[in-house]
């Protein structure tokens, strides 16, 4: 008999082992159901309490028996273009400023293809990793690339996406990083910015796609690209993210350049609030962190990337602690050569144990200084709010129905599932998701896509790639 329209727009998540709302209460439940009416969450807790008629009248029914339930995990900082230079010889053992060099010239190759195809190879990663709302930050844009290009891809995959129009405008000749062909001028960015935001832009809850206002860095765009970009954000209402003090020579060119630390710079042209979300980080110092704090500005922590460049550890416990807001970022493939959220939330978690014993005089803090759960939260809630989210990241009716589901009956489990589920996720393998639901719609399920047909996705995706580092 088919389903009545009713039916058809529920969803029951019915009987997992393990669910964690990520709610202000830290309530979690054994053997718990979750309802889904449409997009939007209708009831979650334990299973012998389900509302009477919701499992026969349910249009979809996943049994979760053997499985973890958490909020859909949120990407605070991508570069997805990046997917297509993944381990490049000449940058893997470069730090940040040698290896943007590197990859410049490479880079100012890519077409709309290219963005598209790798936008949605990145997307397809995250989303099964049990991620669900990512941003991306695309700031080069040679050869007729849009950022419409990745709102496409997005839209084709099923992806919550913050698009992010980034930029470069300062090149070589007048003491930028980038070479001076992959600049690009200052009205048409503001410009271009302005349209995207006014054409793209929802700000209504449950929102597929918001779109901010990125300059990429403050060595690559004026001072006064980024006062104008503020004023232009803030005055359609959208929200603004560039990177900030990523490591030492980050700093020592703010220093020489501007006479002021990167917090100091970016607090002088307005790029401090509740609506700024700065990646990495990782040099930010105590007086930095006290105005992020004071001012309600995001972290995006990104500590695969900062491994992988050497860039330091990001003092993201001190972060915590003063209440700076930190979500998590997997950043650019080609700094990362991955894009698995839940394994970034598990190195956020170890890093920051081990970041603490190598300060001066020590540290006793150790296994303390992170638990799964400070880890899990970054990764949801910690990202909504970075994201200037209120129905994302948690597991509460009126919620997005945004969810993660993880088997734990398997290898990478054995033996820790069976004590901590929740915890599992974080000290065992980083599994991908069994099943990843976004806005309601199932868009992974038993561990594959639905949304698209990945063998000819990933084979167009290597012939790009190819194309782009060899011609």
């Amino acid at each position: 008999m088919p389903a009545t329209p009713s039916q058809a727009n529920t969803l029951l998540i019915h009987r997992a082992d393990a669910l964690a709302t990520l709610h202000d209460t830290g309530s979690q439940y054994k053997d718990a159901s979750l309802l889904i009416e449409g997009n939007a969450i209708a009831w979650v807790g334990r299973a012998a309490d389900l509302p009477a008629g919701a499992l026969a009248s349910a249009g979809d029914v996943i049994d979760a028996r053997g499985c973890v339930v958490v909020p859909g995990l949120i990407n605070t900082h991508h570069h997805m273009f990046q997917s297509l230079t993944r381990a490049v010889p000449a940058a893997q053992n470069a730090e940040l400023f040698g290896w943007l060099k590197a990859l410049y010239p490479i880079w100012a190759r890519l077409t709309p293809e290219m963005v598209n195809v790798s936008t949605q190879i990145a997307m397809a990663e995250l989303l099964l990793s049990g991620c669900t709302t990512s941003s991306d930050h695309l700031y080069i844009y040679p050869n007729g690339v849009r950022l419409d290009d990745s709102i496409e891809a997005a839209a084709r995959i099923g992806m919550r996406f913050h698009a992010t129009r980034g930029a470069m405008s300062v090149g070589e000749s007048a003491g930028g990083l980038p070479p001076d062909n992959l600049v690009e001028n200052e009205a048409a960015i503001l410009t271009d910015t302005q349209r995207l935001i006014e054409r793209y832009d929802d700000k209504g809850r449950y929102a597929m796609l918001r779109v901010a206002a990125a300059p990429c860095s403050p060595f690559s765009v004026s001072t006064s690209l980024m006062r104008e970009s503020a004023v232009l954000a803030r005055s359609l209402g959208a929200r603004m993210h560039t990177h900030l003090a990523e490591n030492d020579h980050d700093v020592a060119y703010s220093l020489e350049k501007f006479g002021m630390t990167p917090a100091q710079y970016a607090e002088s042209l307005g790029w401090l609030g509740s609506d700024v979300w700065h990646a990495h980080c990782v040099k930010l110092d105590a007086h930095g962190i006290g105005r992020f704090a004071a001012t309600g500005t995001g972290v995006a922590h990104c500590p695969c990337s900062n491994m992988r460049l050497a860039s330091g550890i990001a003092p993201v416990r001190r972060m915590l602690d003063a209440g700076v807001a930190v979500g998590l970022g997997v950043d650019g493939s080609a700094s990362n050569d991955a894009a698995h959220l839940l394994n970034e939330a598990r190195q956020a978690m170890l890093l920051a144990r081990v970041g603490r014993s190598l300060e001066p005089f020590g540290c006793d803090a150790g296994p303390r200084e992170m638990g799964a759960m400070d880890a899990l939260h970054m990764a949801t809630r910690g990202g909504a709010k970075v994201l200037g989210r209120s129905d994302i990241g948690m597991l509460a009716p009126g919620m997005a129905a945004d969810v993660a589901i993880y088997d734990t009956r398997t290898l990478g489990f054995a033996g820790g599932a069976v004590h901590d589920p929740i915890g599992a996720l974080m000290f065992c393998v980083s599994a991908n998701a069994a099943y990843t639901i976004v806005n309601g719609k199932v868009v992974v399920r038993n561990g594959q896509l639905t949304t698209v047909d990945l063998g000819p996705l990933i084979e167009r995706h290597n012939q790009l790639a190819v194309q782009l580092v060899n011609t």
